[in-house]
């Protein structure tokens, strides 16, 4: 009896921190009562524990039972609660420890087949991406395509789009399909462009553009958005059992990072279907927020039985719908207010409708369906916005938290059209440190005030969910972490950083891509934070990356991440 009335103190106290009931994942409520018990399933002390909760910021141990957090505060006190003699002890060393971080913008299926596939990220010139595509004929079936990503004219001397020349030469017999490192390009082979059907006279598809030969006129090989699919659809497509394996393969590589949510932007039947299978079968180690993409006939029959809201242990989750507004400022397909800084008579291309978009959204709100529309280029954010004031004009009740995807060149006078509006800028911090070589070309000086804004955005009071883009750039949230709180890249450089004013703080980056990911996700309830009552999904750092200078962050390593209070990756 001599441990009885500590246990029935913590246990009141426990309950005291706790909200009444918690919503969760999808915005269900729960109750949790039940779930405060006098005994945990896991144990962490000693640790340095950053909880995102402002009212009790740091802790130094956790307890943990049912998968939510019991109890937080010192080791002595929280280790009281091991009663069961099945619980598990964890000495965190005073190793950091925070909320599990969020990518509130990723593409799950398309890294694991990333992963796979040719890897062009990082290529020098055009020449060493086709001597790349060499490489891999020789491992291939007769008449099998080559396919690769990552190629980025900007990195290389000759800046221009390529021509598929060389391409042709060393793959007369394989069609070949690499894309850029954006997704909102590639480049095709001639046999690749003759199985298309691509020739001088094939007009651009609306939203898309075949880059051509100035003189002759003839197809590059160069596609853009819309026009990407003339190739794409003669690709054979892979089968649900691969696809699977993909998914698989990059959760992997997300736990190792730190993940414990993604948000999959613009997943298809299939990839829904599979998401459904893992959680039942109880494999996905991860949370997925799944975004569904497609037209508005598409998106009716896969929400025919409305939102797929996970059971109380499981993971997956689909209320939103992804649309796409523009191309990317990488290969000029951004839709932009004014010319190209570097191109004139370019503005970029829309890709969808106003009033298209405008069917989708109303549909989508009336339905209690969140959107995330991809807009990069002003013109498409002005758009974009001006169709969620449109949509949501003189409706009452909870905010459908319409989200605009990557906001990353805004005109300054819309910046407070996203608070007023209560649209969630979804923003990835590596897109800035990657496109800050070239951007102010593309952009021009004046624009470049509005470029990449997260600063204004936060100080104007909108919410800023970060996340990655994977595969366009690293899944690795700490190097996301590092843009934002440094705006330089991995070198250092430029040494005072690029416009250094739009920074965030440490406190600010953190909670992006934490609490923000999950109140994108209508989960702020039962995530985002490290209290008793919310999901124990938590991140183990080697170092403290609220203290440590900057260039450490990038030496940041995992030492583990825990979902649901299982430890689902533990560094060896």
């Amino acid at each position: 009896m001599k441990f009885l009335l500590p246990s029935i103190l913590l246990t009141i106290l426990a309950a005291s921190w706790m909200p009444d009931a918690a919503p969760g994942a999808g915005g269900q409520k729960r109750e949790v009562g039940d779930l405060i018990a006098p005994s945990s399933d896991l144990i962490l002390l000693n640790g340095k524990v950053y909880t995102g909760d402002p009212g009790r910021p740091w802790v130094e141990a956790i307890a943990i039972r049912n998968g939510v957090i019991q109890a937080v505060g010192d080791s002595k006190t929280v280790r009281n609660l091991a009663w069961s003699s099945e619980a598990v002890s964890i000495d965190l060393g005073g190793r950091f420890a925070c909320p599990g971080f969020v990518d509130a913008h990723g593409h799950v299926a398309s890294l694991g087949r990333t992963m796979r596939s040719l890897d062009l990220v990082g290529t020098g010139s055009f020449g060493e991406v086709v001597k790349r595509a060499g490489e891999r004929i020789p491992t291939l079936a007769k008449g099998e395509w080559v396919l690769g990503r990552g190629w980025d004219q900007n990195d290389w001397k000759e800046k221009s789009f390529p021509h598929h020349e060389a391409l042709s030469k060393a793959s007369p017999d394989h069609p070949a399909w690499l894309v850029r490192i954006d997704g909102h390009a590639g480049i095709a082979n001639a046999r690749a462009l003759e199985i298309a059907g691509i020739a001088k006279e094939t007009p651009d598809p609306e939203g898309g553009r075949i880059v051509r030969d100035p003189g002759s006129g003839a197809a590059t090989g160069v596609l853009i958005d819309a026009a990407m699919s003339l190739v794409t659809r003669h690709i054979p497509s892979m089968d649900k059992a691969q696809i699977r394996k993909d998914i698989l393969a990059a959760q992997s590589a997300c736990i190792a990072v730190g993940l414990t949510e993604i948000h999959d932007a613009g997943i298809g039947s299939t990839e829904i279907e599979i998401y459904r299978e893992l959680d039942r079968a109880g494999l996905l180690d991860i949370r997925i927020y799944g975004m569904a993409s497609g037209n508005l006939a598409t998106l009716r029959r896969v929400f025919a039985d409305g939102p797929i809201l996970p059971d109380p242990n499981g993971r997956f989750t689909l209320r939103s719908i992804k649309a796409v507004a523009d191309g990317a400022l990488g290969s000029r397909g951004a839709a932009l207010l004014a010319d190209y800084a570097d191109d004139p008579g370019n503005r970029g291309l829309m890709t969808i409708g106003k009033e298209e978009l405008l069917e989708i959204v109303q549909w989508a709100v009336q339905k209690g369906l969140q959107v995330g529309t991809h807009a990069i280029g002003d013109a498409a954010n002005r758009m974009t916005l001006d169709v969620y004031e449109e949509a949501t004009r003189g409706r009452r009740g909870d905010s459908p938290r319409l989200r605009v995807e990557h906001a990353q060149v805004l005109a300054p006078e819309d910046i407070s059209r996203f608070d007023r509006l209560g649209v969630i800028a979804s923003m990835q911090p590596t897109h800035c440190t990657s496109d800050m070589p070239w951007a102010g070309q593309r952009l021009g000086a004046a624009r470049l005030s509005g470029a990449y804004a997260w600063r204004s955005l936060l100080q104007s009071g909108a919410r800023v969910a970060s996340g990655s883009d994977f595969p366009v750039e690293s899944e690795n949230p700490l190097w996301g972490f590092y843009a934002a709180v440094s705006r330089k890249d991995h070198d250092g450089k430029p040494e005072g950083g690029w416009n250094l004013s739009e920074r965030m703080t440490r406190e600010e980056a953190i909670r992006t891509f934490t609490v923000d990911g999950a109140y994108a996700a209508f989960e702020e309830g039962s995530k985002g934070t490290l209290a008793p009552g919310m999901w124990a999904d938590i991140v183990v750092l080697d170092k403290n990356i609220l203290k440590v200078e900057p260039a450490e962050l990038l030496r940041t390593r995992v030492w583990a991440t825990i979902v649901g209070g299982k430890v689902v990756y533990r560094t060896r």
